[in-house]
């Protein structure tokens, strides 16, 4: 595996003993931000200088993937390392039942359960997404403090009700909070932060999980009016997007100075990431990957994947190792001091913070369930195996394959070239599938 740039002093890396001072963890977790809407990737019409700070400061991934091409799935997957229908949630979960494609599986302990077995405060500010009702809220999920929203999406940012509805919550207590969503939560996870200062011999888990920049591209009217006095060359709908992610990018830059504020950056392992890719009908970007959103092809799964632990992390650093965003899990749980449980299907990137590499002969599993005509609530799955790539977009056409160091955007499937790599993960693709089948992805029916 190469890697790029990775010269560590391991005298810097403490081996976490018992008297090894555990870091605190933040994880900043964007909804539907696209790997083109990143300038530290490459030069772009949108502007993002605190997420391209951050990789300045820590180590920038460019081959890291989530864990689904869409919300509910990805997040259930990030919260408990195991791939999201092993863990009942291969689709959307929504407000409106009949188009519910996931239940929670109560059964499986989340990140913020395993890190508070290690002596972790947890919370959750923002999207929560998983259960709008016991037994899956945040609260009943491993987490001490929820300060967000439960639901899928927000009608708008500004008066964040969905179908109606008010999802806000401060752990059970319905509240209504006034102005923009993206403004709201940084300020809800800059009083966390606050309130942890004053605790500094407990670590916290803080996982911020925005809204933005999921539609609808509502920015405030200012950055809308900046962008476009900066690019008026851009058309409207893209004008709204990237006026959406510079104020989300904004906010960022806030919580991050209240964390130097309050003196825990040192002590802070920062992770920027995002559910899935951009959603291409609303003008995102994910270049220069194939496609965006809901699709397998890698435009919807390629992420902003970054991490900083100032110290221990060599500054301006690079992997191109090829992962999915819920490695967290295991990292996380192995830099507090725990052992990763053997049932999960993701692994510790801590062997690459530290400048080793990685086992090799990884697959990375890829499913999502949906409704419609287009999907009939069928599911439609996709697989990599080192450079090979085997996949469907959805559930009635046939199985593309591609060759990802030779053809990385996708353009010629081989399927007819290469027909026993086909057959390979053709049948490996079969054995995740019959696991996943184990797992009721509907809730159990009342009264019976």
């Amino acid at each position: 595996m190469k890697r790029i740039g990775l010269i560590f002093s391991l005298l810097l890396w403490p081996c976490l003993g018992a008297e090894a001072k555990q870091p605190n963890f933040i994880i900043i977790y964007a909804d539907d931000h696209g790997y083109g809407d990143v300038s530290t990737y490459h030069p772009s019409d949108v502007q993002t200088p605190n997420i391209d700070r951050l990789a300045q400061q820590g180590m920038l991934f460019t081959n890291m993937r989530a864990n689904c091409t869409v919300c509910s799935p990805s997040r259930a997957a990030l919260l408990t390392g195991r791939y999201p229908d092993r863990v009942g949630v291969p689709g959307v979960i929504r407000t409106r039942p009949e188009d519910s494609w996931g239940y929670f599986s109560p059964q499986v302990p989340t990140l913020a359960d395993a890190l508070k077995k290690s002596g972790y405060h947890t919370a959750i500010v923002g999207k929560w997404h998983l259960g709008l009702e016991s037994p899956n809220t945040p609260n009943e999920r491993g987490f001490d403090f929820f300060h967000g929203f439960l639901g899928d999406m927000m009608d708008s940012y500004t008066t964040h009700l969905r179908h109606g509805n008010n999802y806000m919550r401060r752990n059970a207590e319905v509240v209504d909070p006034q102005g923009h969503a993206t403004d709201i939560f940084t300020e809800w996870a800059e009083d966390y932060l606050k309130e942890r200062a004053a605790q500094k011999d407990k670590p916290f888990f803080l996982y911020l999980a925005y809204n933005a920049p999921h539609f609808p591209i509502e920015p405030p009217a200012e950055w809308l009016e900046k962008v476009k006095k900066r690019s008026p060359q851009l058309d409207e709908k893209r004008a709204l997007n990237v006026a959406l992610v510079e104020h989300l990018d904004d906010r960022i830059g806030q919580v991050l100075a209240t964390l130097d504020e309050v003196g825990l950056a040192e002590d802070t392992v920062v992770v920027y990431s995002s559910d899935n890719g951009g959603s291409l009908p609303h003008a995102q970007n994910n270049d220069p990957w194939r496609d965006g959103k809901t699709s397998h092809y890698d435009g919807g799964f390629r992420v902003p994947f970054i991490m900083r632990w100032p110290g221990h992390i060599q500054a301006g650093s690079k992997s191109d190792y090829s992962g999915q965003n819920f490695d967290l899990f295991s990292t996380f749980v192995e830099l507090a001091g725990g052992q990763p449980s053997a049932v999960l299907d993701a692994v510790s990137l801590v062997p690459l913070l530290k400048g080793e590499a990685m086992p090799e002969g990884r697959e990375l599993y890829f499913v999502r369930r949906e409704g419609g005509p287009a999907y009939g609530g069928r599911s439609y799955e996709a697989i990599i195996r080192g450079e090979w790539k085997l996949l469907q977009n959805d559930p009635y056409s046939p199985l593309e394959l591609y060759n990802l160091k030779n053809d990385p955007q996708e353009k010629n499937n081989v399927r007819a070239k290469a027909p026993k790599i086909f057959n390979e993960l053709s049948t490996a693709l079969r054995r995740h599938i019959q696991r996943g089948g184990a797992t009721p992805w509907q809730p159990p029916e009342q009264g019976r």
